[in-house]
């Protein structure tokens, strides 16, 4: 019961989202919406990860907030529009996304780490679930984004 309430609040968090991208996305010689692949969902939800961690990492709360979102936004989205994805992968990801959440706020650099651990063991474990467990994530070791600026404006 309990991941009912993880599943229905993550769904209230970003229910519009999906349907407002599919539905702006719409092909004007075509009726039907445009529906974004898995692949490229989850390369965009990779890219929120690896954001997240570097804004975390420099303390930039108010960036790691946005990536943040933008990631449960895509894990939301995916879950919608793919009903191959078991809702127990979704539900399993609703708790480090909410401690990550939480760290946040508290701008806690050590609790931060802890959970984006967690929610990188989540998205190996969905990948394994999915037969997908060559899709390894790790903590980034690289800046790939050359051309963003981790740290907030004015320092620590």
């Amino acid at each position: 019961m309990k991941w009912r309430g993880s599943i229905i609040g993550l769904l209230i968090l970003c229910a519009p989202t999906p349907f407002a991208l599919a539905q702006s996305a719409m092909d004007s010689t075509s009726s039907q919406p445009y529906v974004p692949r898995l692949g490229d969902i989850m390369n965009a939800v990779q890219s929120r990860h690896m954001k997240l961690w570097f804004a975390g990492r420099e303390r930039n709360w108010e960036l790691a907030t946005y990536e943040l979102r933008q990631l449960r936004a895509g894990v939301v989205e995916a879950a919608m529009l793919y009903a191959g994805i078991p809702v127990s992968n979704v539900t399993t990801m609703s708790t480090p996304i909410e401690s990550l959440s939480d760290a946040i706020a508290a701008k806690d650099s050590r609790r931060f780490a802890k959970a984006y651990g967690e929610l990188t063991d989540g998205c190996n474990g969905c990948h394994q679930s999915m037969q997908r467990g060559f899709i390894l994530i790790r903590v980034p070791t690289e800046q790939p984004f050359s051309d963003q600026v981790f740290p907030p404006k004015g320092g620590k």
